[in-house]
């Protein structure tokens, strides 16, 4: 990737619709879906010249000025024997594109550290300051709408093994797909917001727990079940230390009931349970499943997915637990499957308006690991997913090239135009 020091920085007061510019901002420090983009509005210039910053940094090349526009060298014909041959423009083309996928694959990983930063504070804010640590939380949840609330689709991303710490993994996994089924349903935004802070705090009661019963277990005793089982009011107890609202209070207490009476602790049944609360513990359930204590007992995405229409149908909201299911694709990301044409690959992205066609990394013999494209199966009209399959029943070669996840976390990217910016072709 380029480096940072070739892209000049331009003072705010003089930045024109159709410059390319990046903001060297934490990603919660700015109200853009994306960090690097094209201005194309004179909303956006006002957006920016709020933000209080000098200057920023622009990409000549990569701008669109009509007017006044920055000269630039006209380019020099290459004789006609230099001309690239089409193995070379193919190469050129694939560097490109592989420079695109990483360039996206990072800025999601940092938004998605920025994420598990902010929550690590809000948690150990809520013993000392616990008023501090609900405003802590409404604003990380208030960022991550920002970002979600915006013209066209998402894609649900895999990240890579750098998840950070189980707790952190979960609560941003329940949070951020919770948040994306919120959306499908067209919530408005201060459900979106009470639906956030709930599901980034639905574990909270935990703190008070011992360490080694916070994570249900099937070997525990009675009482160890019990004790687990307190963590859902111990957490409504610090909530209402919190002052939080109605809203996140009820998924903090109903997270673990089921629609038909079967949960705990008060074993209400799915008329009972909020919106929320019936969103969270749907995806409580499948990240617990794809992401146990012991990997040993972690079910691939498609399987969790399988298992909960199975046998869970009883146990959610059926209308939800449809359209999750939808919005995850049959083949969530984190999935090993095999191809039509018998190639192993791992689903690393879906857009849930394609559920049979996501985005996959193929194991293919003729180019390196770390030169592997993401191959998007809906470009594709031939090419579709057989069968999904346990990691281990993969051949050995493309275990080793694929490289499946021990543990599952996701975050989400836009897979199309945003009203405030647009990413780099």
């Amino acid at each position: 990737m380029k480096d940072r020091a070739s892209d000049p920085s331009i003072d705010v007061g003089q930045l024109k619709v159709g410059m390319f510019i990046h903001l060297d901002l934490g990603w919660m420090s700015h109200p853009f879906p994306l960090s690097s983009f094209k201005l194309s509005t004179e909303e956006q210039l006002q957006v920016l010249r709020r933000l209080g910053l000098k200057q920023v940094r622009w990409s000549p090349g990569k701008s669109d000025l009509q007017t006044d526009a920055v000269p630039m060298p006209a380019p020099v014909a290459a004789p006609q024997s230099n001309e690239p041959t089409p193995e070379q423009l193919a190469l050129e083309a694939h560097r490109r594109a592989l420079a695109a996928q990483r360039e996206a694959l990072v800025l999601c990983e940092k938004q998605y550290n920025e994420a598990a930063t902010a929550f690590r504070q809000v948690m150990e804010l809520v013993p000392r300051d616990p008023r501090d640590a609900k405003d802590q939380s409404l604003a990380l949840a208030n960022a991550l709408l920002d970002k979600m609330l915006v013209e066209g689709d998402l894609n649900i991303r895999l990240l890579n093994e750098g998840a950070g710490d189980r707790n952190t993994a979960h609560a941003l996994n329940v949070s951020i797909i919770s948040l994306l089924l919120g959306r499908a349903f067209g919530l408005g935004r201060e459900e979106m917001v009470d639906l956030g802070v709930g599901a980034l705090l639905h574990d909270i009661g935990k703190i008070e727990l011992p360490a080694r019963l916070r994570n249900r277990d099937d070997s525990f005793s009675v009482a160890e079940l019990q004790t687990y089982q307190q963590h859902v009011i111990k957490g409504v107890a610090l909530a209402q230390t919190m002052s939080l609202p109605p809203g996140p209070m009820l998924v903090i207490a109903q997270h673990h009931e089921n629609a038909d009476g079967s949960g705990f602790p008060q074993r209400i049944n799915v008329d009972k349970m909020s919106a929320a609360a019936r969103i969270v513990a749907l995806v409580n359930r499948f990240d617990g499943l794809c992401n146990p204590l012991l990997p040993s007992k972690a079910m691939t995405p498609h399987e969790a997915l399988s298992l909960m229409f199975a046998q869970g149908r009883n146990r959610f909201d059926a209308t939800m637990l449809n359209a999750f299911i939808r919005m995850m694709g049959v083949y969530p990301p984190g999935s090993t499957v095999q191809l039509t044409d018998d190639r192993y690959a791992l689903v690393v992205a879906v857009n849930s308006s394609r559920p049979l066609k996501p985005r996959v990394m193929v194991h293919d013999v003729k180019v390196a690991k770390e030169e592997a494209l993401i191959v998007n199966l809906e470009e594709h009209p031939d090419l579709g997913i057989r069968r999904s399959l346990k990691p281990t029943q993969l051949p050995r070669a493309s275990l080793d090239y694929l490289s499946p996840r021990t543990r599952v976390a996701y975050f989400f990217e836009s897979s199309g135009p945003a009203p405030l910016g647009e990413i780099a072709a």
